[in-house]
């Protein structure tokens, strides 16, 4: 049995991984060759998923397919589904979630709690845009746009037609969207199959520069609120029509109200503590839900976990510069990614730390992290 993959960066690593530990053989397609997961497996498919030969070359070999992000065109997905492959995300999740704009009028039609938002389709949309959700609010490039690239922060009419120049130039089409007073970012992985859905618990995101730098298992919420953002979890996986795994990104207002930041229909790096910090991991699940096979428990092994991510402090090769010092904590659990090159800022790997006590635990991820130079 083979499971094909679309990308070959670290969530297909990990959830190649995954896949080899159930005995699964694992396919890879990616743009370039020796990505972090294409140089883990045998069956390395190199080129653009764009390109109907190779991409039927690379399905001959799928018994089931599933993809590592979802900026792959919705078209590709269906051309899959055409030549008889079992595809998850299917192509209507993907053309439901893709475009941001899109992804929202979908959860709005489902009453799913979300910023107010709008499309900006001209560079003289300014006073519309403002007029409709107020000021400050945040351009975004509706497709292609991850840890923080795609953004802007727009308090005036000079910022937003700078924004809109610069944006229009990464993708055409934008939309805006309501700027959030948050207490807290939030994050629920999800997976779903035909007969069942299971979902992990609730976990606090701090960001760093707009990307995901620290995770924490549970999150610090009363368990009528986490139950509360668990069920717009699930409501928005039913939304999209979606089967296999999810991540829904929430806002927690400083009002006291749950906002839907956007989702992702793959594994997600909220979800990375999983791998030590729950009885199942979000990959196995991943690998589990494609396939239609039962749901693994998504219980937390200890009562908290800590994930960071290892963002590249140097230029260079992406190996471990100090493995002595990345590993001087017994409970460390380090994760790195298999990337050729490290450049600053760039996600190169993991740390996840579980325990019970939440402050320790924290505190000890944190000075791990700043001793690790990659």
């Amino acid at each position: 049995m083979c499971i094909g993959i679309l990308g070959g960066g670290q969530l297909a690593r990990m959830s190649l991984f995954a896949a080899v530990r159930m005995g699964f053989d694992t396919a890879i397609l990616e743009k370039e060759p020796g990505s972090p997961a294409g140089g883990l497996t045998k069956l390395e498919f190199t080129g653009s998923p764009s390109n109907k030969k190779l991409l039927r070359k690379f399905a001959n070999v799928c018994d089931f397919i599933t993809l590592e992000n979802e900026f792959i065109d919705y078209r590709i997905i269906e051309y899959l589904e055409s030549i008889g492959k079992i595809v998850f995300p299917s192509s209507v999740t993907i053309s439901l979630i893709q475009d941001k704009l899109i992804q929202k009028q979908t959860l709005k039609k489902h009453n799913i709690p979300l910023p107010e938002f709008i499309a900006a389709d001209h560079k003289k949309d300014f006073d519309k845009i403002s007029g409709y959700i107020g000021l400050p609010f945040v351009l975004k490039s509706r497709k292609m746009g991850y840890d923080g690239y795609g953004n802007a922060l727009v308090k005036n009419k000079k910022e937003y037609e700078a924004a809109f120049d610069k944006l229009t130039h990464r993708h055409s089409k934008l939309l805006a969207e309501e700027f959030v007073d948050f207490k807290m970012e939030l994050a629920v992985m999800a997976a779903r199959t035909k007969k069942e859905m299971t979902v992990y618990p609730v976990v606090e995101t701090i960001q760093k520069n707009h990307i995901c730098h620290t995770v924490i298992a549970p999150a610090n919420l009363s368990r009528s609120l986490a139950n509360k953002a668990r069920k717009i979890a699930i409501d928005s996986v039913k939304a999209v029509k979606g089967y296999g795994l999810y991540g829904v990104e929430m806002f927690y207002t400083s009002k006291g109200k749950l906002l839907v930041n956007e989702m992702a229909p793959r594994p997600h790096n909220s979800g990375h503590y999983t791998i030590e910090g729950c009885v199942t991991s979000q990959f196995e699940n991943h690998i589990r839900s494609i396939m239609g096979l039962p749901l693994g428990s998504t219980e937390m092994v200890k009562p908290y976990a800590v994930m960071i991510n290892l963002l590249g402090k140097t230029n260079g090769a992406g190996i471990v510069k100090n493995y002595s010092k990345a590993l001087f904590d017994p409970d460390i659990h380090l994760h790195i990614y298999g990337k050729k090159l490290s450049r600053i800022g760039r996600k190169m790997g993991h740390i996840t730390v579980t325990g019970n006590d939440r402050k320790s635990i924290l505190k000890k991820a944190y000075v791990a992290e700043k001793k690790i130079i990659i």
